[in-house]
């Protein structure tokens, strides 16, 4: 099968880009950040959490991480040494645990015991980087700071020509260019339940995805 034409023109392009937009909410209408939580502080603790681990691993620990600790002071009394023992089996727990208790310590300290609801901020709690950032503002308070750029976004945003950058905060920023503001949340969401779902790293599921005739990678598999 030939390959998908690139568009030529800047109204091509966002045409284009309006097509794989109306796509992905027909795949992904309603969807919303898969980490299990009640409020920021909890949604913050389990997007640290997060890195270089399953989302689904990261459920799994969290009930108990949360009843054992309910409140923000709660997580910034305990010692590292025991709450890497806790989160052990999400991996790089005493990186984790320490940036965790510092979050706690930082929250407490300078933002009494709220976690903040500005870029600016967020960035300064350990353990906090942008994507973190990003998620916590998106999805704990529906402010569109930016938009995530985790694994999947980042690989889909290249396969379909969406950025011809690497980093992160570059591909963030392309992205954010491209695409309303009001979508910044929801398009994030979409993207990383497709690369979960079709669009993943190795051997896509191109033959499945609506997104297909659209997009012209060179590692599709159709």
């Amino acid at each position: 099968m030939p390959k998908s034409a690139r568009p030529k023109t800047a109204a091509e392009r966002k045409a284009r880009l309006g097509k794989i937009l109306e796509h992905l909410d027909a795949l992904y209408p309603n969807v919303t950040c898969e980490l299990h939580h009640e409020n920021a502080w909890q949604l913050l603790v389990a997007t640290i959490l997060s890195a270089q681990c399953t989302d689904k691993r990261v459920n799994m620990v969290t009930p108990g991480l949360f009843a054992k600790y309910p409140t923000v002071r709660d997580f910034a009394a305990v010692s590292q040494d025991e709450l890497g023992e806790d989160i052990r089996s999400t991996g790089f727990y005493n990186n984790k645990a320490k940036s965790i208790v510092g979050a706690a310590k930082k929250v407490l300290g300078d933002f009494g015991g709220e976690v903040p609801r500005t870029m600016e901020q967020m960035l300064t709690i350990p353990g906090a980087a942008r994507k973190t950032a990003n998620v916590v503002l998106g999805s704990a308070f529906g402010i569109a700071s930016g938009v995530v750029v985790d694994t999947h976004v980042q690989r889909i945003a290249a396969r379909l020509d969406l950025t011809k950058e690497t980093d992160p905060v570059k591909i963030e920023r392309d992205l954010a260019k491209l695409l309303p503001r009001d979508r910044w949340i929801l398009f994030a969401h979409q993207i990383i339940h497709h690369g979960r779902r079709m669009c993943v790293a190795r051997k896509p599921e191109c033959a499945k995805c609506p997104i297909e005739p659209l997009c012209y990678a060179a590692d599709k598999t159709v």
